[in-house]
Parts: structure tokens; sequence; C-alpha cells
């Protein structure tokens, strides 16, 4: 089977990414070191964008929103954007943790200058300490990346925050610039495949509530 051609394009571009990610990691655990800026009210929005129950609580939101549409669309047109937000956070989330649990590289700090790899026999299925890829980030993206895709006027907004929260883990020293690439092309893919398979209603410019139409197949 012959992939479409937004597949290799994103592949290539993600490929690209991480490997760039790569080379400038050490350079961003030894420079970019903010470690109070995430006691700060700003590092405090943009790490919860990671935050699981953030999203649980926009789904909420969404389906209260949607409701309306039930008594045209059936009830899975009123559930459907709050679920797929809500889904693609949770789907992103697990995946981030099983890549974790399978590459086993630590987070930074273990070992200045190399990366530190966990063996098996030490807690095989426990992802503590464990970096790659970034809890936080991956959700952030799952769920931003379909709320840019349920709402594409908003893509700016909803890509800042993304980027906003891997940037607060990096300057945390809580993961290096690879472990956040990584989950962004995560949580970018699991959004993109979730709203080609079940798309959503659209929100475009002059669209009323309740007149929204199922958007396009998407591309990362």
């Amino acid at each position: 089977m012959t992939l479409p051609r937004s597949a290799l394009r994103f592949l290539l571009v993600s490929s690209l990414a991480l490997a760039l990610a790569h080379l400038v990691d050490w350079w961003a655990a030894a420079h970019v070191v903010l470690p109070r800026f995430q006691n700060t009210d700003l590092g405090r929005l943009l790490r919860i964008q990671g935050f699981l129950p953030t999203w649980i609580v926009v789904g909420a939101a969404l389906v209260l929103v949607d409701w309306p549409l039930r008594s045209t669309g059936g009830t899975w047109a009123a559930y459907r954007r709050g679920v797929l937000v809500a889904g693609s956070a949770a789907l992103s989330g697990a995946l981030g943790e099983l890549l974790k649990i399978v590459i086993r590289r630590q987070r930074p700090g273990q070992s200045p200058g190399e990366y530190v790899f966990r063996e098996w026999a030490d807690r095989p299925l426990s992802t503590a300490g464990l970096g790659l890829p970034s809890s936080h980030v991956v959700v952030a993206f799952g769920a931003l990346a379909m709320l840019a895709l349920c709402f594409p006027r908003a893509r700016p907004v909803c890509y800042l925050l993304a980027a906003g929260c891997a940037f607060s883990r990096v300057a945390a020293h809580a993961h290096f610039v690879s472990d956040v690439t990584l989950a962004a092309i995560v949580g970018l893919a699991t959004a993109a495949l979730l709203f080609r398979r079940f798309p959503a209603p659209v929100t475009r410019r002059g669209s009323p509530p309740g007149s929204s139409r199922s958007g396009s197949s998407p591309s990362p």
C-alpha cells in the first residue's frame, strides 16, 4: 500500500526535525535553563496544557456547545468534537507512555554530555524518570492539534500554546529538545489520524453555532 503524499511529507519533515533536535539537545540543556519559569503564572498556564484533566473539561464544554446538533445529526454529532479533543489527548498520552517504556531514555542531568538509558531489569514497566517523549507535550499537542482541526481559525493560538508547553518543559530542565520534538510529532499524528477517521464539524469564520460542516481530510 502506497502512503499518501501528505503522510510521506509529514514523515520526512518529522525525521528532519527530530534529527535537528538531537543536534541542539546538549546546547539547550546547558543554556535554556529557567528553573523559576515553571512557577510563574505563565509557566503554569503552559504546563497545564499537558494536563489531561484540562482536556476532559474542555471536551465536556464542547459537548455542551454542540448539544443542539443532536436534533439534526443525532447524539454522536453532539459528542463528536468533545470526544475527539479529550480522546486525542488521552490516546496521545497513552502512546507517549508506551514509547517511554520502549525507548527508556532518562531525563537530562543523569550524565552530562551523554544520553542515559535505563536497563530493562530496572523497573521495566515504570515511566518515572524517563523523558522520551515528554508526557506533558504529547498530551498538549494531541489535544491542541485536534482543537486546531475542529476550529481552523484558532490554529495560531492552539499551536502557540502547544509550543509554549514544549518550551516550558525544556526550560525547566525536565526534558531534552528531542523529547518534546518526538512528543509533538506523536501528538500531531494522533490528532490527524483520529480526525480523518472520525471527521468533526469544522467551525469556520461566519458560521453560526449549529451550522458547522464536516472537516476535510487534515494534514498534520
